[in-house]
């Protein structure tokens, strides 16, 4: 279960540091970054670090792109989007890249010992599942972590409402265009998800090279939805998985969204990608609480209808800037890579589809690709 959305894929990649000396940019350029979710966000706090000018151009009225959360519906952050930590906790500093810096982010494993899910009605472990990594945020989020820590150095640098629509580098100054407005810059760093590529919203002059056009235009973007049901009583384990098949079609998992938190509400999570997605993405508001009441009470003798309080549901593949969830688990990881890759010295990649190829479609991949990208931008 992997994946921007949900999970991600439990490999390390080597982190390298964005040490403040290594400035070969010169202080006199600019950059512009386009998309404020983790990558683009990312980009900007250490550009910021650098003293290196910049601008963040995002489409939507708000940051935080597929990290999406809500504090509306109950006493702990919902999650919409990017919810658990699929790698060791000092990814954070490592991000926040300052070691004056305390991160007081609470996050927790899952208990083999006591945790256990339901795979086709059969009791299985979280190893079966493939827990063994993932933490829970405690009482906060993705989002909360870069709300606090990221977002404060780079706040006064994004423009908001800002649908870019064409990026020409044939000259030595790169123009932007929005629907409304031009911009120029010295470098520009493209952190839009990839879907948005492949539905040709930006146009590139000149084309970008035949390499990565193909890359986009292969490369296969899960559809995805996530929802969340508060119950009167808990009555289902930690997680509820199906099979679905064959495995690269996509996921479906019920899980215990209020696990670890500092909470006496019971919240069922529901995350959803690719065929795992219908037929949640189909149905009314009304009939989608219906379907999944019917679901969860032919599983547990009836319980969900009786204790059923409300609901919310995310369909990511109606977002306007996003138009869908992320790059599915076992695509090509040359694919992955070709996406990352720079062009010309000019434009450069950042979010969790444009990685080296070896971890991609999380936070932290997202997170780790502008960093990649910023120490190949400034040597």
């Amino acid at each position: 279960m992997c994946g921007l959305l949900g999970l991600g894929l439990p490999i390390n990649s080597t982190l390298n540091s964005c040490n403040k000396s290594d400035i070969t940019t010169s202080q006199d350029e600019k950059v512009a970054i386009i998309g404020a979710g983790a990558g683009g966000l990312t980009a900007g706090y250490l550009l910021n670090q650098k003293g290196i000018d910049y601008i963040i151009l995002e489409a939507s009225s708000s940051y935080g792109g597929r990290m999406k959360r809500t504090k509306d519906f109950a006493d702990f952050p919902i999650p919409l989007g990017g919810e658990w930590l699929h790698v060791e906790k000092n990814v954070l500093s490592e991000i926040v890249n300052d070691s004056s810096v305390q991160i007081n982010v609470e996050t927790t494993p899952y208990d083999p010992e006591v945790d256990y899910g339901l795979l086709n009605g059969n009791q299985v472990s979280i190893e079966d599942i493939g827990f063994t990594i993932d933490q829970k945020f405690i009482n906060s989020t993705w989002f909360d972590f870069f709300e606090e820590y990221i977002v404060p150095s780079v706040a006064t640098q994004i423009k908001y409402n800002k649908v870019v629509q064409s990026i020409d580098y044939a000259g030595n100054d790169i123009i932007i265009k929005s629907q409304d407005e031009e911009f120029t810059a010295d470098r520009v760093i493209v952190s839009v998800p990839v879907k948005i590529l492949q539905n040709g919203s930006i146009t590139f002059t000149p084309a970008l090279p035949a390499d990565k056009t193909e890359a986009i235009a292969n490369v296969t973007v899960w559809d995805g939805c996530k929802a969340f049901i508060e119950f009167a009583q808990k009555f289902y384990p930690t997680f509820v998985a199906f099979d679905i098949t064959p495995a690269s079609a996509g996921q479906k998992l019920y899980y215990d969204a209020a696990y670890g938190q500092d909470t006496n509400q019971n919240i069922l999570g529901l995350f959803a990608v690719g065929t795992g997605t219908m037929p949640y993405v189909q149905l009314s508001d009304s009939e989608l609480i219906d379907y999944m009441l019917a679901e969860l009470d032919d599983m547990f003798n009836g319980q969900a209808s009786t204790n059923y309080v409300k609901h919310i549901f995310q369909n990511w593949n109606e977002e306007p800037y996003a138009n869908g969830a992320y790059i599915y688990d076992d695509e090509d990881w040359r694919k992955i890579r070709t996406l990352g890759k720079s062009v010309d010295n000019k434009l450069y990649f950042a979010g969790d589809a444009y990685t080296s190829g070896d971890d991609w479609s999380s936070v932290h991949a997202a997170a780790r690709s502008a960093i990649r990208a910023i120490n190949e931008m400034v040597g």
